[in-house]
């Protein structure tokens, strides 16, 4: 792939649609595929806008996944972690086994810890390239022209420069990313911090996220190093540097979960820190890692622990030393 010309983007929710908007303001033909059947799309194809984005002129729309991946140079997705193997079948039956793909989503698969680069790995073809778009950012913030720094990373070096030269602007600066395993487990994991900063605000001691994000960060590192990543990733775009997006963000769907849930409140939106937290403890337990924040936020989330007396047994672990 010499040049990037035609790009298609799978997912019409509210990043997904910006992806597609600002890629195709950038200069790229884009377009946006969602499912006939998505209200998103039905929205779209309807008004050309959304809550927070009309879309650009040159944005093209469509229900027809055959049609969408015809002539596609770079395929970006951009939809829930769990349904991304499903997805993977339906791209096969469609016949897209040569490209690029970008994963946009910050996940890992639940019943088996599984990274989402190996899942297309192993579902799509050996002649795709695989890259991982991740890092802090809410669209609402680039909507009102608010820069952020994020990171692209692949590991084939030639995909990974060509698509932070091509997609770099003013808007967002991309860096090169150094280590698939460290980024996507790290990436995947500050959701997981997001909903127990959630928890915290949920039962008013907020004070706290300053502890939750050192420790967070500190347990997390140990995983990706485990894992055989770069320890060092913890404390990069992907983790650490997302954390005021996640921890502290009025926008932020974990941390906003983790508060309704600790005040007995309804939610609706995904949180795909939900799913995360299980697959991070099926990896933990494999790897034989300590994950104390990851154990107590899964103990309250699926199995009926009380939020308050969760939280603070975290305080009653051996004292010993920081690092």
């Amino acid at each position: 792939m010499e040049k990037i010309k035609n790009i298609t983007v799978i997912g019409c929710g509210r990043w997904g649609t910006f992806i597609a908007s600002h890629l195709s303001n950038a200069g790229f033909t884009v377009t946006l595929y969602g499912r006939e059947s998505s209200k998103n799309m039905q929205e779209l194809i309807a008004t050309r806008k959304n809550a927070l984005m009309r879309l650009p002129d040159t944005l093209h729309l469509s229900t027809d996944l055959k049609a969408a991946l015809k002539d596609c140079d770079v395929l970006v997705i951009s939809i829930a972690s769990q349904q991304l193997r499903a997805l993977c079948g339906e791209l096969r039956a469609a016949g897209f086994t040569k490209g690029t793909v970008v994963l946009c989503m910050k996940g890992l698969e639940i019943g088996t810890g599984k990274r989402l680069s190996t899942i297309v790995e192993e579902e799509l073809s050996e002649d795709i390239n695989t890259a991982v778009w991740l890092g802090p950012g809410h669209v609402q913030d680039f909507c009102r022209g608010i820069p952020n720094c994020m990171v692209i990373d692949s590991t084939n070096e030639q995909t990974k420069r060509l698509l932070v030269d091509a997609f770099s602007g003013r808007l967002i600066r991309f860096y090169y990313g150094q280590d698939m395993i460290g980024n996507e487990i790290g990436a995947a994991a500050k959701n997981v911090v997001g909903i127990a900063a959630g928890l915290l605000d949920g039962i008013s001691l907020s004070p706290l996220k300053g502890a939750l994000m050192s420790r967070g960060t500190r347990e997390i590192a140990r995983l990706i190093a485990a894992l055989g990543g770069n320890e060092q990733s913890a404390w990069g775009l992907c983790h650490l540097g997302d954390y005021e997006a996640t921890v502290f963000s009025p926008h932020s769907h974990n941390r906003a979960f983790g508060e309704a849930f600790a005040k007995g409140e309804a939610f609706d939106a995904l949180a795909e820190g939900y799913y995360t937290v299980r697959a991070l403890n099926i990896l933990a337990e494999k790897y034989l890692v300590e994950l104390p924040i990851c154990h107590t936020v899964e103990a309250v989330l699926y199995h009926g622990a009380h939020v308050r007396e969760a939280l603070f047994s975290l305080f009653e672990r051996s004292i010993k030393n920081e690092f």
